[in-house]
């Protein structure tokens, strides 16, 4: 176990990088990748393998835990300064703004398809599909503005917990209010079709942000770890008692992956950093993963990805080694591209350093600066 003090959530720490939450992130991605490329490759035949069956099972967390670890990742950055939600809420607000563009921009059909529909509904239902960027990106922006008017500890809390609980109970009803609604909010409300609509699946990065809020109380360590592991089995346990209801708009279904994400997380805080540390750089460029794996997959702007171009038509042994391949490539694509910007910011620094005036001295008469 990890011990007292060296926690991988070390919510007392104003930090913007954890390395537990980069190992939950990084064992996410994984699951991804190879979850869409067995998607797109895997035979008929071998889907009904009992290992891939289980995966299908196991795959279901993938999202949820995204989105529980972004609202646990707002309030693990904050640190214990009250202000430090409003000097954060700038950065926020423009990283909420880039993950919706990017996830517009990736359901981008390609002016073929503009074209061929018009400015139709069946086109704007293509072009503003509300896909886990979507989700993240509002859920992000909405709670930016919760943490930074609700300074005090009980405000916070209760303004999580309203928006974790209510957001989830509140989906059968925001999906009727909309249903008359332009489709372009109906995708982001709740819609039959929809894959990840704000109602309910904000409540996964609400539910996030209310755990990390609350595990401040405990010393870090195996205290949280331990708090993570007992709060995710005791919502298990319960929705294990409830009647189960899998449809897109159950608060059930949310309790149920929330507890499951829980489990994730308070196995990462009390696993040795031995089996964790190699998830944590994968988690680190999410992001850049997730945006350069799904057209590769999937295709964009009318360019077919692996999908069309090769087919369900893959074993299982062959079909994996493309997914840890296609996870290899990018993930060097996005160190490339992280190098390239830190290579950048480093000569824009140092170009600004060399054109600085001297600060001492009066200036002679014609010296230029």
């Amino acid at each position: 176990m990890t011990r007292p003090g060296t926690s991988l959530f070390d919510l007392r720490q104003p930090s913007t990088r954890h390395p537990g939450l980069d190992a939950a992130r990084g064992l996410a991605v994984v699951a991804m990748v190879l979850g869409h490329t067995l998607d797109a490759l895997l035979a008929p035949g071998m889907r009904e393998h009992p290992w891939v069956q289980h995966y299908w099972t196991l795959r279901g967390i993938t999202a949820p835990l995204f989105l529980l670890v972004a609202g646990f990742a707002v309030v693990a950055a904050l640190g214990t300064s009250p202000d430090s939600a409003r000097g954060s809420f700038p950065r926020r607000w423009r990283r909420a703004l880039l993950l919706l563009f990017l996830g517009y921009l990736l359901h981008w059909p390609g002016w073929g398809t503009v074209q061929a529909l018009g400015w139709s509904e069946a086109l704007r239902e293509r072009l503003f599909a509300f896909d886990a960027l979507q989700s993240i990106g509002v859920s992000l922006g909405v709670g930016a503005t919760v943490l930074a008017l609700a300074r005090g500890t009980w405000s916070r809390a209760l303004a999580l917990a309203v928006l974790a609980v209510g957001i989830p109970l509140a989906s059968p009803w925001a999906w009727t209010a909309v249903t008359h609604a332009p489709v372009e909010l109906r995708q982001a409300v709740g819609m039959p079709g929809t894959r990840f609509p704000l109602f309910p699946w904000a409540g996964f990065f609400f539910a996030g942000a209310l755990v990390a809020h609350l595990l401040r109380a405990l010393r870090p360590g195996w205290p949280q770890g331990l708090a993570l592991v007992l709060l995710g089995a005791g919502l298990l346990f319960t929705t294990a008692r409830l009647p189960s209801d899998w449809s897109p708009q159950s608060a059930w279904l949310v309790a149920y992956r929330v507890g499951q994400g829980l489990l994730v997380l308070g196995a990462v805080n009390l696993v040795p950093r031995l089996f964790t540390q190699p998830l944590a750089p994968l988690g680190r460029t999410t992001l850049w993963l997730y945006v350069l794996h799904l057209p590769v997959v999937y295709g964009w702007s009318g360019i077919a990805g692996l999908a069309g171009r090769v087919g369900p038509v893959l074993d299982l042994g062959p079909a994996l080694l493309v997914g840890l391949a296609l996870l290899a490539v990018c993930f060097s694509l996005a160190l490339l591209a992280r190098r390239l910007r830190r290579a950048g910011r480093s000569w824009e620094g140092q170009s600004a350093r060399t054109r600085m005036p001297p600060i001492n001295g009066a200036l002679r008469p014609g010296q230029r600066t």
